[in-house]
């Protein structure tokens, strides 16, 4: 109980005089490239925020994907095999900037980020959805065990009357 009590008043010296100095606790990714998304985001936006991440998203990551994709036929983005490595690098790009904000990935912007991404590359291509079945094969499906219920019955009726326990 004493550590719990030492621990708060430990955490409420630091409250006090963080906000006496009235210091900032927004802190950056390290690196060089995390430090001066950080600067840019200080001026620009006061902080790392998420208008600041989607301003990255948009100018950094962005142009890199639609660029690559403007350079292929429109028939060739439904082939997973001719987009994985761009979808991966944008991805990438999103997370590396995500991080370096300190902003946890994936989060609501990302997710709008990708939708918007998908509506306006992937939403012609074709979706391999399951169909239903043909009747036959429902009907050999459903008929299989009902028939196959009362012949179970009938054996171990008939393995019960026997009596000896044998086959």
């Amino acid at each position: 109980m004493k550590g719990a009590l030492g621990f708060f008043g430990v955490f409420l010296s630091f409250l006090s005089a963080t906000a006496a100095t009235n210091e900032s606790t927004v802190t950056c990714g390290s690196g060089q490239i995390c430090e001066s998304l950080c600067g840019i985001c200080e001026e620009v936006f006061g902080g790392p925020t998420m208008d600041c991440l989607s301003a990255l998203f948009e100018h950094s990551c962005l142009p890199k994907f639609n660029y690559a994709m403007d350079l292929m036929n429109t028939t060739d983005w439904c082939v997973w095999g001719n987009v994985n490595s761009l979808y991966s690098n944008l991805s990438l790009c999103t997370e590396e900037m995500s991080d370096c904000l300190q902003i946890p990935w994936p989060n609501p912007l990302v997710e709008d980020f990708f939708v918007d991404i998908h509506s306006a590359y992937f939403k012609e291509c074709p979706t391999e959805e399951f169909s239903d079945p043909t009747p036959a094969t429902v009907f050999a499906l459903v008929i299989t065990p009902i028939c196959l219920i009362p012949v179970m019955v009938s054996l171990v009726v008939l393995k019960t009357k026997n009596g000896d326990g044998s086959s």
